[in-house]
């Protein structure tokens, strides 16, 4: 096996890095081998935004941007895009871009750590949102922001700062421009390539064979491997088609499985794990759709979480505030929906609402496939039923019926950006007074995500009361023997879990304000 080569554009040039292994981060390629400094590793974990980066890619004929931790990225998961780092923004003349200008007029820096991250998730907030006529919302600056933290505690003249950029004159990205060069570069088995920094092992016309693999390789005619040809394997396969996936995934049962990496990068730089080769689910092009059918949705494993969550949220608005904290924008914009049904964390806020939506997953290799209810998918702590040679590769989710009542819980100690103590998911049909149809998905109270199985038998067909409320409180609370950890006790978790089925009878009956989705700061100090 040997490395594969990286290529991206970089400052409406193409760059390529040879020699780079699988498993090196993106954060490390950018400080170590580029020399882009600008870029700080804060926690290496994806949880303060200090490394954020914004990556750029073509989606249906428009350049897509969104900002990432590059902190917990492996490097090989920018071939074939644009990149952009803090160094990037300003102008050749050396006008500040108007996110970094706004951070300026603001005063939105103090110790200046965290600065690079934020004006980068500016950024991705600018090419995104600023557009005439729209300006930028504190709510919708807050949600952008999500995933930076300031130990400065300096929020304020940062939203600010989101606010402002949009009423500074506008400096638009070429589209076109970057479109035009990965287009150029994806037909170019061998691109005038130069490094734009110093450092690293930059990859020049001159050097290397004639067998290097295509910018971006083709999934047509694959035997497993991504890019290669003959008997030669790469350490990165990143087939682009579901056919070549499964067949890389027979041939290389040993190879890591990375989807958006966001917990897999913490394997990397937290216990210091190594792969020696890794399969990349991202690029089959079939797993990144979202399709719609009569019954249901099929969420494409490799569909992002921003984009997954989107679409639940679609049908089902009251979950906007759950999506919004699940994790910070930038985990969100590299973490796939089913990278995080496959890791199968039992404090991973996907699968509580997924079981509790009675989805079903469908499992897939070479010349099969077989469907399971999600929760069936768990054999115990980070342990599943997939076979060496499967993959998840689509999850499959009911559309709302007209009664459903549905509400997701999630308790941890910040409210935006953290790990769930507790996650509770219900869903609630009614006819007649009577509980008709019931899912209860749980997370943070047993090794694996769990249905709340007796809790729904006991509902099953009773009279929706007060009473009945309590007492399938009361039955949740001892249905699970949670753990205690760092972030909450065992029976801190059992109470919690009691309390919140009492919450959800009270908004069932129209009960309002009595939870932080409805806290409106102005409406207080007015």
């Amino acid at each position: 096996m040997h490395p594969k080569t990286i290529r991206f554009i970089r400052r409406g040039e193409p760059v390529a890095l040879g020699n780079v292994p699988p498993d090196r981060t993106l954060l490390e390629v950018l400080r170590e081998d580029l020399g882009a400094t600008g870029t700080k590793e804060g926690c290496g974990e994806g949880d303060c935004g200090a490394c954020t980066v914004v990556l750029g890619e073509e989606r249906d004929g428009r350049l897509h941007c969104k900002a990432v931790n590059s902190c917990i990225q492996l490097a090989h998961s920018v071939d074939g895009r644009a990149l952009w780092t803090v160094e990037d923004l300003a102008g050749d003349d050396g006008q500040l871009h108007p996110a970094q200008e706004a951070m300026v007029q603001c005063h939105g820096s103090q110790c200046g750590f965290c600065t690079p991250g934020f004006v980068m998730s500016l950024f991705g907030m600018y090419q995104n949102h600023v557009v005439p006529g729209r300006r930028i919302t504190r709510e919708l600056a807050q949600e952008e922001l999500s995933g930076n933290l300031c130990r400065c505690t300096g929020y304020r003249p940062i939203l600010e700062a989101a606010q402002r950029m949009g009423e500074l004159p506008r400096v638009a990205v070429d589209e076109a421009e970057v479109l035009s060069l990965l287009e150029q570069a994806r037909h170019s088995a061998e691109p005038q390539l130069r490094h734009s920094r110093g450092g690293g092992n930059p990859v020049l016309p001159s050097q290397g064979d004639e067998r290097r693999e295509p910018w971006i390789p083709a999934s047509a005619g694959m035997t497993g491997t991504a890019g290669m040809t003959g008997t030669e394997t790469s350490s990165y396969l990143a087939p682009e088609s579901l056919e070549g996936l499964l067949a890389a995934r027979a041939a290389h049962p040993q190879a890591q499985v990375v989807a958006g990496c966001t917990d897999v990068g913490l394997w990397v730089t937290k216990q210091h794990q190594r792969f020696a080769q890794v399969l990349d689910v991202t690029r089959a092009r079939e797993l990144r759709r979202i399709e719609d059918y009569e019954h249901h949705i099929a969420i494409g494993a490799a569909v992002t979480l921003t984009d997954a969550y989107a679409a639940l949220v679609a049908q089902r608005p009251q979950l906007k505030t759950f999506a919004n904290r699940f994790a910070g924008l930038p985990v969100r914009n590299a973490g796939t929906l089913g990278g995080n049904v496959a890791n199968g964390s039992p404090i991973g806020d996907s699968m509580p609402l997924l079981i509790a939506l009675d989805a079903q997953l469908v499992l897939m290799k070479e010349g099969a496939s077989r469907h399971l209810p999600l929760e069936a998918f768990y054999t115990g702590y980070r342990r599943t039923v997939l076979a060496p040679d499967e993959l998840v590769a689509w999850i499959l989710v009911p559309r709302p019926r007209p009664a459903e009542f549905l509400r997701a819980y999630k308790i941890s100690k910040r409210f935006d950006d953290d790990i769930s103590a507790v996650c509770l998911v219900v869903r609630l049909e009614l006819d007649g007074g009577r509980v008709a149809r019931i899912g209860i998905g749980a997370g943070g109270v047993a090794a694996t995500p769990v249905r709340a199985s007796r809790t729904e038998a006991f509902l099953a067909g009773r009279q929706w009361t007060i009473d009945t409320a309590r007492e399938a409180a009361q039955l949740l609370r001892e249905e699970f023997q949670p753990i205690s950890d760092m972030r909450a006790s065992a029976g801190y978790r059992s109470q919690v879990l009691g309390n919140l089925m009492q919450r959800f009878w009270l908004e069932s009956q129209g009960a309002t304000s009595i939870n932080l989705e409805q806290f409106r700061l102005q409406e207080l100090a007015a």
